[in-house]
């Protein structure tokens, strides 16, 4: 059972007016945040723009703008492919609508509203992807508790010997993510100096790898055998790939701190892992590719042709991050804008390809939404090719920079030589943002779906 594609459910047991409601919010937020990182990007080469307004300040506007991607637009998606896949992968509801209700207003309402209020009014924690101000945090580990419990249970009412590739993701993920919240977003506020720098270190790649990583995998197991009507290649390979991922990714958080004055086997440790993890992603892109081969369905399906161009960009995306851990690559490149390509390949890349291949998915199967074929094509070719621009420009950019401070030139020059990227960089943004504009398009307008029972699940 659990090489095979996931069954159709009742569209009794799918709550679809939470996958609509979490998708409609995820891209809301989304829009909002690309907005605060076009904003920046734009200081960045024009920098008195926003002078003498503290809330369009760089470092407030860069806190919102990350916070609205992971916690606003990805967690919103993930949800909203959930309360479409756990039904069909369990055969049963997930634990309660109203409890749905209740962590849909909760995670916007409470969390994205009061986050973005704070944080642009000043109050914020100074640690990368845990800005959100303790208040916020605790609200958030509610919710994230909230989806343990309203997601997970149904995995286990048929035992663990059914679960698919796909289940294995979302439980480890969602169960991950509680424990590992905490430890970034609130140790590091009560453990000073190097060891709070530590727990924060980890709690970076966490938040990709414990929480973004596994959910769009969970995604990509899910849509690659659902359209394709195919089993994954490999079985072994895929349950591998999940435990080698669980296991090596809490270790190279510390990856962000080579050369610095944390203990150096800890640094030994983490580049290690960092390397191996690498590995790992061979292993799983590989097995997942392999799943595409004879289907001859990739050009005819739009949720399939966002997750197989997430899984190119989780490879390439990956082996940068091994190669980067390295001591003489990171020396050259950190602070550097490769850094900010490589992040953006990431989270705009692979997590983001991946929840929008969820949506575009899940969509068609919702009673009576619309759904605009013509409108997912243009979003998908507008965000390939303004992020391709992007990582692309960011990489040169980030080189160019590293050179020129290995050869001691002064400060400003790096900043003379990299204004021409940051130009680029800030275009870019017009094909990005105008493919999530065609791709809000593409789930608000066309024809109305009757029941969903005429897309393949």
């Amino acid at each position: 059972m659990a090489l095979g594609s996931p069954s159709p459910a009742s569209p009794a047991l799918v709550e679809s007016r939470l996958v609509q409601a979490h998708g409609l919010a995820a891209l809301a937020t989304l829009l909002v945040s690309v907005t605060f990182g076009i904003i920046i990007a734009l200081q960045l080469w024009v920098p008195d723009l926003g002078a003498g307004t503290p809330w369009l300040s760089w470092g407030r506007l860069r806190y919102a703008h990350t916070q609205g991607i992971m916690l606003g637009w990805l967690a919103n998606a993930f949800f909203a492919f959930l309360y479409h896949a756990v039904p069909r992968l369990t055969g049963r509801p997930v634990t309660s609508p109203q409890l749905g209700r209740w962590l849909f207003a909760l995670w916007n309402i409470a969390v994205m509203l009061p986050g973005w209020v704070l944080v642009l009014a000043g109050v914020s924690q100074p640690l990368e992807w845990a800005e959100f101000p303790l208040v916020v945090d605790a609200v958030v580990l509610v919710g994230v508790v909230m989806a343990v419990i309203q997601f997970v249970p149904p995995f286990f009412t048929r035992g663990l010997d059914s679960l698919y590739v796909s289940s294995w993701y979302v439980i480890g993920g969602l169960v991950f993510t509680a424990l590992a919240y905490p430890m970034g977003n609130i140790v590091p506020e009560f453990v000073p100096g190097a060891a709070g720098a530590a727990f924060s270190g980890l709690w970076i790649h966490d938040a990709v790898g414990l929480f973004v990583t596994p959910m769009a995998l969970a995604i990509i197991y899910y849509v690659i055998p659902a359209v394709t009507r195919k089993p994954i290649f490999s079985h072994f390979l895929s349950m591998l790939g999940f435990w080698l991922l669980f296991f090596l990714y809490p270790l190279n958080g510390t990856h962000h701190y080579v050369l610095s004055v944390i203990p150096m086997e800890a640094q030994v440790t983490a580049i290690t892992a960092s390397a191996l993890l690498g590995v790992t992603v061979i292993i799983v892109v590989a097995n997942l590719l392999l799943s595409l081969h004879g289907s001859g369905v990739l050009a005819e399906d739009h949720g399939l042709r966002f997750v197989v161009m997430a899984t190119i960009f989780y490879l390439v995306v990956s082996i940068q991050g091994s190669l980067q851990a390295f001591m003489s690559v990171n020396a050259f490149v950190h602070f550097t804008d490769w850094v900010i390509g490589h992040s953006h390949l990431a989270m705009l890349g692979f997590a983001t390809f991946a929840a929008a291949g969820g949506l575009a998915h899940a969509w068609p199967h919702i009673p009576g939404a619309r759904y605009n074929p013509r409108a997912m094509t243009w979003a998908y070719w507008l965000l390939l090719g303004g992020l391709t621009t992007m990582v692309v420009d960011l990489t040169i950019a980030g080189l160019v920079e590293g050179q020129l401070w290995q050869m001691g030139a002064p400060w400003t020059a790096s900043l003379e030589a990299a204004r021409p990227y940051w130009i680029v960089r800030t275009l870019s943004a017009v094909p990005i943002a105008g493919g999530f504009i065609a791709f809000l398009v593409g789930l608000t307008t066309g024809p109305r779906t009757d029941s969903g029972a005429g897309v393949a699940s």
